[in-house]
């Protein structure tokens, strides 16, 4: 029986990989060796207790202000050390970060064949997102196994010359993790956000992390909260505020004396999927909930010139602002007060997912070992 071993450190891997995980350890066909990196520790931990999943190898490879190198070196470090006494038949990365390279990197070194999960994406910027365009373009020229989240995922790597026999689309695994997790309406932690929920007013959830935004861009963000704050009393701006120093540094002083933005310690997975359901309009620099909130029909503003998720661009139901304290200032302002510019932002198609990414992944893994074939792929 083929060991499949779901290599993660990040909490958005963890809450993709979870779907996976589940799938190969209700599945008779292979053994599933579950192996976390803790390139996010507090984070990740919640998101694996939330979904059940206990990792069979934790590399704990966390510093305080890591750099990108220290986390490469350290994750391919343990995994080597991992290999040479237990070496699965296949490994999944998933997505774009540092950790799903040194894993693939890690991997290929020895001779293991690797699985890319969310495979395909690419803003067409080196350098945005950083380092996460040239960590999934490298990741993707040492994977056998492409499982792409859309058509045009796939036209990405079939255009730069990977055989589209070794890519499945299967829709993207976050829809299956969030249709499992939203509707449990797990409990907020902070009582704030429990009495704000029973108030009905409407909220503008904010999430912001980028590297390439972090200083004056990232200030200037906060100044553009504050605006939006004073103009709209009756708005609630939300922000869960990233752990990161240069992140609270930057963003935070602007916001403070403001009674209606609430800042909170970063949401566990249940309760941010709770927020993201209660949110009017969702503001963001991530990546991950581009792909969330359209599958609860949130209007979502992007503060980057790019995305490598452009479907929901094209869709309706993403639109990309940038980053000008001004500009953020405008488009909320256009969400909150046009109906007509809401509705059509809010009534689009999501273009990600049907919540059967997993079982598209084990087919595809199965075929991969001649145990089984794949099914239809994911089409809008």
């Amino acid at each position: 029986m083929p060991t499949i071993m779901p290599i993660f450190g990040t909490r958005p891997e963890a809450i993709k990989m979870a779907p996976i995980v589940a799938a190969l350890q209700d599945s008779d066909l292979f053994d599933c060796v579950v192996t976390v990196t803790g390139q996010h520790r507090e984070m990740l931990d919640q998101v694996n207790e939330l979904f059940g999943v206990v990792p069979d190898h934790d590399l704990n490879i966390l510093q305080q202000r890591q750099s990108l190198s220290a986390i490469m070196t350290r994750t391919i470090d343990g995994l080597d050390k991992l290999f040479t006494h237990d070496k699965p038949d296949a490994v999944i990365v998933q997505g774009d970060t540092t950790t799903s390279t040194a894993g693939a990197i890690a991997a290929f070194y020895h001779s293991i064949p690797v699985v890319h999960v969310e495979a395909g994406l690419r803003s067409g910027d080196l350098f945005s997102p950083f380092p996460e365009e040239a960590n999934r373009k490298l990741t993707s020229q040492l994977a056998s196994l492409h499982l792409a989240p859309t058509s045009v995922s796939k036209a990405n790597l079939v255009a730069e010359g990977v055989d589209p026999h070794d890519v499945v689309v299967t829709g993207n695994t976050v829809i299956d993790a969030l249709l499992t997790t939203v509707g449990k309406k797990i409990p907020f932690t902070d009582h704030r956000l429990e009495e704000l929920a029973s108030t009905g007013r409407q909220i503008l959830l904010v999430t912001t992390h980028r590297r390439e935004n972090q200083g004056d861009t990232m200030r200037g963000m906060g100044r553009a909260l504050a605006r939006i704050a004073d103009a709209e009393p009756d708005l609630v701006i939300v922000l869960p505020a990233h752990k990161n120093p240069a992140v609270r540094e930057t963003v935070l002083p602007a916001l403070e004396g403001k009674p209606n933005i609430i800042v909170t310690e970063p949401l566990a997975y249940g309760e941010f999927t709770r927020m993201l359901a209660l949110a009017h309009i969702v503001l963001t620099d991530s990546g991950g909930v581009q792909e969330e909130a359209p599958s609860l029909g949130k209007p979502v503003l992007v503060m980057r010139e790019n995305t490598e998720r452009p479907e929901a661009v094209h869709a309706g139901t993403v639109a990309l602002i940038g980053t000008d304290e001004d500009r953020i200032v405008k488009e909320v302002d256009r969400l909150l007060n046009e109906q007509a510019h809401f509705d059509s932002m809010a009534n689009a198609v999501n273009p990600y997912g049907d919540g059967k990414a997993a079982l598209r992944t084990l087919a595809a893994l199965s075929q991969l070992f001649g145990l089984g074939l794949r099914v239809e792929d994911f089409t809008v």
